[in-house]
């Protein structure tokens, strides 16, 4: 098949997308080898289609195909979808991913080089020409506008000409094309064909696959997936298809395996997936308005909310009473603080919904104590550094449910603080300069006993002062303000060479007031002011200082420039068997920093031998530094990103 065909059939939506195919998730780097092979005449591979009879329930994108039969693309998306991209100037009507990655693409009419826009580079040069209008003009006009604006010597025309014509020409290279036909294949055998010939690429979850199943006879399905996913984001929460699966299973079989819905009916599932919407909601509200947190950043243990969503549904949608709530929260949060969910998620999950549906809330938290054995909280579980850390949340929800006072004002860090000047700013007690200048390691510096939350306007006052400058003014404005925020008054601890005995005692602070709350969520004795209601809540905002650090900002806008996908920042990797914790990485890629097609990527900056070798063992690549992973995007993109002129690492001279 001609190239040019592919992309004429696209239009006319004789060949799409499959539903269950993921989105586009090639780089430009990818981009622009492609048009390099192709002009350069070199093979790009064969495509693979599915023939089969119009079934808009396995269709990517929202215009109508033609009757009849279609070819539904199994391999060769990203393909296809670069050269619509480049040759049309717009995405395909199945386009679902980042059109920058193919928008933009110049070719060089005398180096005969293809490049991504560069305005240093280009500008001035007029024989920098856009693909797109190379494939959408005539060449004579593009060859009129260069031989119009160049200066100096006249150019060779002809010479322009046939190198334009080249570029030209791709639309004619011709494509093998390989199909299957037939009404014959189930859903599950071609989704079987496309991960056996996609064993280097983008591979189809458990849940891809439940889902596509879902979609052969309910073709809204995903949209509504979408829909819903969207009403959260909205609210900034921001849950994957995959989360929210899990969810509708639990609520709609009680099984935690995607296997389960195979027994469901549509009508089934419809209603189960707008009951779990509301169950979600719910949860939402109480978590948020009960425990403060109330924002993405903070709502960590989502694992634990497919047996909760079952839980509510069993009991109507709701639970009201006040005790049983906190029983929940106290569950929740047990689950949050000890990753009950980091390991084994769907047998951890299968015992977890049947000790709700057995005994309830109680055998639940009974379930959860022969797993973890004690559920007290120890000072040592506060020994953490960088936001990531699971007692992360457990600092921010102290801060918003036990009266923490800013240290400038005074008033109370509660949920319904309005106006900019008081959106809730990560602090460091002991500023990072001041530790760093007396020589304290890093982990010290970023200690999670070494954070607290203010005002912006307070955040800003107090900027890098020395706490023996700024705490004995807070302790004689505000009296009490230090100690609502687990800050001694012992002003002999407030110097910097008493700084680790400070962090040893604002663990010991937090690790009281963390079980004070857990004993009396469990004992149902925490005065609720009103009820949790169906309503997503929107998050409070909060700002921390150091959530992108200039490190980490370097690499983030080079991953953004480039359409990578966007890393955790302080994201935490879990032993798959045990669910402990690895270590917390300054930037986390846990599908690679391009979904499906790469491994997965940890950028840790400090991190010992066994860590390392540890995360290696769990199948991830590790980085030390920003110029190794740099070196290691260069090579995997094919692209000079540090301006250094080499692609990859540099070979030490001799």
């Amino acid at each position: 098949m001609k190239i040019s065909t592919a992309i004429d059939n696209v239009d006319y939506q004789q060949l799409t997308l499959p539903e269950f195919q993921r989105g586009y998730v090639w780089n430009r780097g990818q981009v622009r080898g492609l048009m390099h092979s192709l002009y350069r005449q070199h093979p790009v591979g064969t495509l693979l289609t599915w023939t089969t009879e119009i079934d808009t329930a396995y269709l990517r994108g929202e215009a109508g195909a033609a009757p009849g039969p279609v070819n539904l693309l199994l391999d060769g998306q990203q393909r296809i979808t670069s050269l619509y991209g480049v040759m049309r100037g717009h995405a395909p009507p199945f386009f679902q991913g980042d059109e920058r990655s193919f928008t933009g693409l110049y070719f060089h009419a005398v180096d005969e080089v293809f490049e991504f826009y560069g305005p240093v580079k280009m500008t001035g040069d007029p024989y920098w020409v856009s693909v797109t209008e190379i494939f959408t003009r005539s060449v004579q006009e593009v060859v009129d506008d260069i031989t119009s604006t160049v200066k100096g010597s006249d150019p060779d025309v002809g010479s322009l000409f046939s190198t334009l014509l080249k570029v030209r020409g791709i639309e004619d290279r011709d494509i093998y094309l390989e199909q299957i036909t037939g009404r014959m294949y189930s859903i599950d055998e071609v989704v079987e064909i496309f991960n056996r010939i996609n064993s280097g690429g983008t591979k189809l979850s458990a849940g891809d696959l439940a889902l596509a199943r879902i979609c052969a006879d309910w073709p809204e399905a995903r949209t509504t997936f979408r829909r819903i996913q969207g009403t959260w984001a909205e609210h900034g929460y921001h849950f994957s298809l995959d989360w929210l699966l899990r969810c509708v299973t639990a609520v709609a079989t009680g099984q935690a395996r995607f296997t389960a819905l195979r027994d469901i009916s549509i009508p089934e599932f419809a209603d189960a997936l707008e009951a779990t919407e509301k169950h979600v909601n719910f949860l939402l509200n109480l978590i948020g308005s009960r425990l403060g947190l109330d924002r993405d950043r903070v709502l960590s243990g989502r694992g634990a909310f497919s047996a909760l969503c079952r839980y509510v549904h069993d009991n109507g949608g709701t639970i009201s009473d006040h005790g049983e709530q906190q029983k929940i929260l106290y569950w929740y949060l047990e689950n949050l603080m000890w990753g009950r969910y980091s390991g084994s998620v769907e047998t951890r999950l299968q015992r977890d919904l049947e000790a709700f549906s057995n005994s309830g809330i109680d055998g639940a938290i009974e379930e959860l104590q022969k797993w973890r054995g004690s559920l007290e909280v120890r000072s040592s579980d506060f020994d953490w550094s960088t936001t990531g850390a699971r007692f992360y949340p457990v600092l921010y929800m102290l801060t918003r449910t036990q009266g923490s006072k800013d240290l400038c004002s005074g008033i109370e860090l509660t949920h319904d603080l309005l106006g900019a000047s008081n959106d809730l700013h990560l602090h460091h007690i002991f500023p990072k300069a001041l530790l760093y200048k007396a020589g304290y390691e890093r982990s010290d510096v970023n200690a999670l006993a070494n954070m607290c939350f203010l005002t912006a306007d307070c955040n800003i006052k107090i900027s890098d002062s020395d706490p023996g400058d700024y705490m004995p003014v807070s302790a004689s404005e505000q009296p009490g303000a230090l100690e609502s925020q687990w800050i001694t008054t012992n002003r002999d601890l407030w110097q910097i060479d008493r700084f680790h005995d400070f962090l040893k005692d604002r663990r010991e602070r937090l690790t009281k007031a963390t079980n004070a709350l857990l004993q009396s969520l469990y004992e149902g004795h925490v005065a609720f002011e009103s009820d949790a209601t169906l309503e997503a809540a929107a998050p409070t905002a909060v700002i921390a200082e150091d959530d992108v650090d200039d490190e980490n900002a370097s690499i983030l806008k080079l991953a953004n420039e480039n359409s990578l996908a966007a890393p955790e920042i302080d994201g935490e990797v879990s032993d798959p068997a045990t669910g402990e914790v690895i270590a917390t990485a300054d930037l986390l890629w846990r599908g690679g920093v391009q979904e499906g097609l790469t491994e997965p990527v940890a950028l840790i900056r400090d991190l010992d031998a066994d860590a390392t070798t540890s995360l290696i063992d769990a199948g991830f690549h590790v980085f030390h530094t920003n110029a190794k992973f740099v070196w290691y995007l260069e090579s995997g993109l094919g692209m000079d990103l540090d301006g250094d002129q080499i692609i990859g690492e540099p070979v030490p001279s001799d």
